[in-house]
């Protein structure tokens, strides 16, 4: 493989249902240990991309491939087992499991051990010990014993993203991840966000601009299902383009404020203006 190759990249990627184009010719690449921001108001179709990365839809035309491999008709499950793992909007835990018990399941099945699952814990010193890092670097070690229905929101979302990371994802793809955390429970998730390895691509969808200026290297704009610009957050949050085709007029009327309140104000009118279409 190329050295240049990159780790996930999608070309021309197109969803259509019906009449109603979703994904309109999206092309994007992500390199080991991308940290890539992908923003839009409700409807710009960033699920849509994400549910055709992961082989949730199948693209109406266009490629993805994974290390350099095409794996644009390739099953969910089998594109987890090559290193694409995502998170969800919400949450898809078994909330009678305890975190310990979730995280078992999942090192057990990424180590090839499907046919043991239901045994006692304990007996695999491997998943023993892949479990308890996991716990400490997610802050769940206090509550491993605890049903899973009884933590408090913020920590769900912890373990979500702990299991994913148990898949050893070389790609990993974050659904806005603090999406309904009350702000006491933000800080423990925002440290782990921060802190994920290094070498894993991240793609993060999220409506929250402070956690997504202080994420992303790179980010993209994504407006009806096209990409409107792409860039560091700098050029981004700055950009005429972004500014114009959300609100409508000139940059200076938002130029005395932060990068950040910037974008929340693109996302702010933008999300009215799709709520008055919709009540229209």
């Amino acid at each position: 493989m190329v050295a240049d190759t990159p780790t996930l990249a999608a070309q021309h990627l197109c969803k259509t249902f019906g009449g109603l184009t979703a994904t309109n010719d999206v092309s994007l690449n992500l390199h080991t240990g991308a940290r890539h921001a992908l923003i839009g108001p409700n409807g710009a179709g960033k699920t849509t991309l994400i549910n055709l990365l992961t082989g949730v839809l199948p693209p109406t035309s266009g490629q993805i491939s994974l290390h350099g491999i095409d794996i644009t008709h390739m099953a969910p499950h089998r594109r987890v087992k090559q290193g694409l793992v995502r998170t969800f909007q919400i949450n898809q835990l078994f909330e009678p499991l305890t975190p310990l018990q979730t995280l078992a399941l999942a090192v057990s099945q990424k180590y090839g051990l499907g046919s043991k699952l239901w045994q006692r814990l304990g007996k695999d010193v491997r998943v023993n010990r892949r479990c308890e890092e996991l716990l400490e670097r997610f802050r769940l070690t206090d509550v491993l014993n605890q049903p899973t229905r009884e933590l408090p929101y913020g920590q769900r979302r912890q373990l979500e993203i702990a299991v994913a990371l148990a898949c050893e994802p070389s790609v990993l793809l974050l659904d806005e991840p603090v999406a309904g955390v009350p702000a006491g429970e933000r800080d423990d998730l925002l440290r782990i966000l921060d802190e994920l390895p290094d070498e894993v691509a991240v793609l993060l969808i999220e409506h929250d601009m402070d956690l997504v200026f202080s994420f992303a290297k790179s980010m993209t704009v994504l407006v009806n299902g096209t990409i409107l610009v792409e860039g560091d957050p700098d050029s981004i949050a700055n950009s005429q383009l972004v500014q114009d085709a959300y609100l409508g007029h000139s940059a200076a009327h938002t130029g005395s404020q932060s990068p950040q309140q910037n974008v929340q104000s693109v996302e702010a009118v933008a999300q009215h203006r799709e709520e008055s279409y919709a009540h229209a």
